[in-house]
């Protein structure tokens, strides 16, 4: 019998709203998983124990239950939470406590959910790491820069945890840990209370173990019960796309896609290929250009008075957004805007693209959280993203496939996702 740690939050719900098992329960069994875990993979930089113990006794305790009544949910520590320290990845904000809570977590709070604690995030989200280990082989990066949610969810410690995406921060570490990774479309969902990183950029991500899992949360967030329904009534008209990067793709990677695409034609799916034309091959370059710009204005007073308290390597990201000039920093804006209208058209013959989460495995050592090329123009287009797991690459560690969807059309790539990942099983 499986341990309540180890089930999904779908899973969970329906065993709480039974009356098989109890929020407190459910909480104590993620926390020993963590007790038994912690100290090799270090998914967390906070962890509320009790608070969440005491929150869960009284779900137990309460009335009618919410979406996620009862259920724990990790929090990236760039996500401003009211009774846990916030230190956004950064030792100069160590201790630091916002006096409020990030508007998706009000959100989760007020669905029944258990915030158990902050998970690890890199230096604001950038790039800079923090000391989260992939839990699949400890001498590999789990990504970034959303590390913690996502080791903490395929180590299952947590059911569901909040990511968040400027470049690839939900959907590689996704890839690299093995698990359900969501990027939403931009604008969909609050980012008050989430730091700034990129404006333009950022948007809210989540991880689970299963696209109905990503659904629940979703709808939690949008304060209305959204189901994914039967997805085998028909197949998806998928457009494989491997993007001006594709010679950049490790074997793994290329070899998750092709099964895939073989998998889901063998299911009924109309599966053809899909080029994205010439007006995207400097997409990744305008996206990077944008995100240098806006991040060295996002951390003005991080980089200009303290300067000696950030990483190098952040540093530097800020001197290149610097050397950005309006003019550059337009033509970037202009080129996502064009390419949001050609992507528009071209989405007009498929209802999803199948595209790499990552360039392969996660790469070894924790210096480094690996290369978002295969995720920057997905987000320059502010489109919906979600990666799925099921193939495992020469070395042992997962590698995930990308199912891209319509600007605004988040419930329907999860119903294809949903698809999708019954037939990867």
């Amino acid at each position: 019998m499986m341990q309540l740690h180890e089930l999904t939050a779908t899973a969970l719900r329906a065993k709480l709203a039974a009356g098989e098992t109890t929020a407190e329960a459910v909480t104590q069994s993620c926390l020993a998983r963590i007790a038994d875990l912690e100290g090799s993979i270090h998914a967390w930089i906070h962890l509320a124990g009790d608070e969440a113990l005491t929150r869960a006794r009284a779900s137990d305790a309460g009335p009618a239950p919410g979406l996620l009544q009862g259920i724990p949910v990790g929090v990236k520590d760039i996500i401003d939470t009211a009774d846990m320290p916030t230190a956004y990845g950064s030792t100069l904000y160590q201790g630091h406590r916002p006096p409020w809570d990030a508007s998706c977590v009000s959100l989760v709070r007020a669905a029944g959910g258990v915030p158990l604690g902050k998970t690890v995030s890199t230096e604001f989200a950038y790039f800079a790491p923090g000391a989260t280990a992939n839990p699949h082989n400890i001498a590999h990066t789990p990504g970034g820069s959303s590390s913690g949610s996502a080791a903490a969810v395929a180590a299952r410690m947590v059911p569901l945890a909040f990511g968040s995406q400027t470049a690839g921060s939900v959907i590689r570490p996704a890839s690299y840990c093995g698990v359900v990774g969501f990027k939403a479309s931009r604008g969909k969902h609050c980012l008050a209370g989430i730091k700034t990183l990129a404006h333009s950029l950022d948007t809210l991500g989540w991880f689970a173990r299963s696209v109905p899992d990503i659904a629940l949360m979703r709808s939690a967030l949008l304060g209305e019960e959204q189901g994914l329904g039967d997805s085998s009534s028909h197949a998806p008209r998928i457009g494989v796309c491997r993007t001006a990067q594709w010679n950049e793709a490790e074997p793994s990677s290329q070899q998750a896609l092709a099964a895939a695409a073989e998998r889901f034609a063998a299911a009924g799916a109309q599966v053809e290929d899909l080029d994205l034309p010439p007006l995207f091959d400097d997409y990744n370059a305008s996206q990077q250009r944008l995100m240098n710009y806006e991040v060295a204005r996002a951390l003005a007073y991080e980089r200009i008075d303290h300067r000696n308290e950030i990483s190098d390597v952040l540093c530097a990201n800020c001197d290149e957004g610097l050397a950005v000039t309006e003019a550059e920093y337009e033509a970037a804006r202009n080129h996502g805007r064009a390419g949001r209208h050609a992507f528009a058209e071209l989405m007009q013959d498929v209802d999803i693209l199948l595209t790499p989460s990552a360039p392969g495995e996660a790469p070894a050592g924790l210096a480094a959280t690996g290369d978002p090329k295969f995720n920057r123009t997905w987000t320059l287009l502010g489109v919906p993203a979600l990666s799925l797991p099921g193939h495992t690459g020469q070395q042992g560690l997962p590698v995930g496939i990308q199912l891209i969807g319509r600007f605004g059309g988040d419930l329907d790539l999860l119903r294809w996702g949903q698809w999708a990942e019954e037939r990867l099983r």
